[in-house]
């Protein structure tokens, strides 16, 4: 595949995605929406796909992602994934009381992850509900994190915080 067509591939999927039939419903529903990845073994070509396509356009690779995302009318969250720990990705834990069979305990509970709360902020800033999440890396990830990105991948969620539709 090259450039054209992997930048077409993608601004074909958003599309997909986010064509609503009559009732204002996604044609495809949002629990069946798959992530898009360019997967591979080192050295095949995944980031040089967008680092040529940057180059192509004179922008740079996280600027590719902006581009597809104004070209389909969507909002655009970017992460290098590898710059994250299990903490920023999944939330803190903090300690909250609540009360069972009317004695209080205290309860383990987490922040919201620094990605899902990015998302929520460009929801605020843009106004516009519908958007890429752009996870470079995400195949360089550490063995903390590996278990967390693989529950992303397969529920969009980050602990107990889920993507919004």
């Amino acid at each position: 595949m090259n450039i054209k067509q992997a930048k077409q591939e993608i601004i074909n999927t958003v599309q997909a995605y986010l064509t609503k039939d009559e009732t204002g419903e996604y044609a495809i529903p949002v629990e069946r929406q798959r992530p898009v990845l360019l997967i591979g073994p080192p050295g095949i070509g995944k980031t040089a796909i967008m680092e040529q396509v940057a180059q192509e356009w004179g922008i740079g690779k996280t600027q590719v992602m902006e581009q597809v995302a104004k070209e389909c009318k969507v909002a655009l969250v970017s992460y290098t994934i590898t710059h994250h720990t299990r903490q920023s990705a999944i939330g803190l834990p903090f300690i909250s009381k609540k009360t069972y069979d009317g004695e209080e305990v205290s309860v383990t509970e987490y922040t919201m992850s620094e990605i899902i709360a990015s998302i929520y902020d460009q929801i605020e800033q843009s106004g516009i509900h519908e958007g890429i999440l752009f996870l470079d890396e995400i195949n360089c990830v550490s063995e903390t994190l590996a278990p967390t990105m693989l529950q992303f991948l397969q529920y969009k969620t980050f602990g107990n915080h889920r993507v919004p539709d």
